[in-house]
């Protein structure tokens, strides 16, 4: 087998090269089907998402170069466009390219742990249209134990890095469990939904989306199950909200000191966690001075981030490692496997000269010859036949002068035990 990885991601290649070189839902299947059929593929595997397009390949031969442009011909992209943003993996380096971005290595945002899924998607994507072949299906799996490994030994995906996950987090650690709690989401473009599903993902059970129009906040709802207000009615609502996370666009503060004092009052005083996100501010700073109300701005959180960021960087020393340590481990693997042929036939070898030679000698026997001289035949017949290549072997490297040669064939028959 011969493993080769052909590729362009975030760090090579603009978004215009990347959207023209991605594989969607609807080129996939016609894609590895036009792979199959290129003689020097025995399988591969297609991963294609948002920062990357990667080709993971078991092939017969050298053909990096063909590989790269049936990639260019399949996308209609010219080559010379296209060959400076690619970059190629052969071997050991195709193992360990692979095992990093399983473990999110390589990814935009340091060990997220979204890209193990989507690797997992692609090599069943593969599988489905039966282009995995054993040599790729052993590496694949692999990588999924290697990428479970650095998730169980580093706590590189342990640490939030992007602000609505770190607002999510910190909820999380104050109130413990989510699944009691009520979080009122102020806004719903894109760091909201985000917020919403990070919140949906530990479990929180009741949302309420308030936004200036009913209807962009009725389809971020609709997802999570959660209730739907206007700005208007915040002050009605806000003292349900355990925390409340808000991100809109609004030019002036849309919760005021007044309006948190009065929702505490209600509450008898059970502590809020507000969490604003938005620049300007949408929540007055002046309600950080009410006791029970816990208040954290945008800056609050990117410090938490800019300081997670460095700690994940901490962890992924110790994730690469790993992954040399294992990427080594089964490129070992691989090369032991080209001596599987070599030891089959050197056994059957062996065996058919004891067969021939046995087959003699109870023909002998039984025609009544002496069993102990025909055991000394035996044997000696049987060690001069499986001695007799290994000797001329020998012969020749020293005639030759070839004493690298003669080194290994003496180590090989055990000879430098003796």
């Amino acid at each position: 087998m011969s493993l080769l990885v052909i590729g362009i991601n975030h760090n090579t290649a603009s978004v215009e090269l990347r959207e023209k070189v991605a594989f969607g839902p609807d080129k996939l299947s016609e894609a590895l089907r036009h792979l199959s059929g290129q003689p020097y593929v025995k399988g591969s595997v297609i991963l294609s998402t948002c920062n990357r397009t990667e080709l993971y390949c078991d092939v017969k031969v050298a053909s990096k170069n063909k590989l790269i442009e049936w990639l260019s011909q399949f996308h209609q992209v010219n080559l010379e466009t296209l060959k400076p943003s690619l970059y190629v993996h052969e071997e050991q380096a195709a193992i360990r390219h692979l095992m990093r971005v399983a473990c999110g290595l390589d990814s935009l945002v340091l060990g997220e742990p979204q890209i193990l899924g989507q690797v997992k998607q692609a090599y069943a994507d593969s599988r489905e249209n039966r282009m995995v072949d054993s040599a790729l299906d052993k590496l694949f799996q692999k990588a999924f134990s290697v990428a479970k490994r650095v998730r169980t030994e580093t706590d590189i995906g342990g640490h939030a890095v992007s602000v609505a996950y770190a607002a999510c987090t910190l909820a999380k650690h104050i109130f413990e469990s989510l699944t009691q709690a009520t979080v009122l989401l102020v806004g719903a473009g894109e760091t909201i939904e985000l917020v919403a599903k990070h919140l949906d993902g530990h479990g929180c059970k009741r949302m309420i989306v308030a936004n200036r129009t009913r209807e962009r906040a009725m389809a971020l709802a609709q997802n999570f199950d959660a209730e739907v207000i206007t700005l208007n009615e915040i002050p009605d609502y806000l003292a349900q909200a355990d925390i409340v996370i808000s991100s809109t666009a609004s030019p002036l503060p849309i919760i005021g000191k007044g309006m948190v004092e009065s929702a505490l009052k209600a509450r008898r005083h059970q502590p809020m966690l507000l969490v604003d996100i938005a620049v300007p501010r949408d929540v007055e700073s002046q309600v950080s001075e009410l006791d029970d109300a816990y208040l954290y701005s945008v800056d609050d959180l990117q410090s938490i981030v800019d300081s997670n960021i460095e700690q994940r960087k901490i962890e992924a020393i110790e994730a690469e490692a790993i992954v040399s340590e294992e990427s080594a481990e089964f490129m070992s693997w691989m090369r032991s496997l080209q001596a599987v042929d070599s030891i089959r036939d050197y056994r059957q070898s062996a065996n058919n000269i004891r067969e021939e030679l046995l087959s003699k000698s109870l023909q002998a026997l039984a025609a009544g010859g002496d069993a102990e001289k025909l055991l000394v035949e035996l044997s000696n017949k049987l060690t001069n036949r499986l001695i007799h290549t290994p000797t001329r072997a020998l012969q020749m490297a020293a005639e030759q002068g070839e004493p690298a040669k003669l080194a290994i064939i003496r180590q090989s028959l055990g000879l430098d035990d003796l």
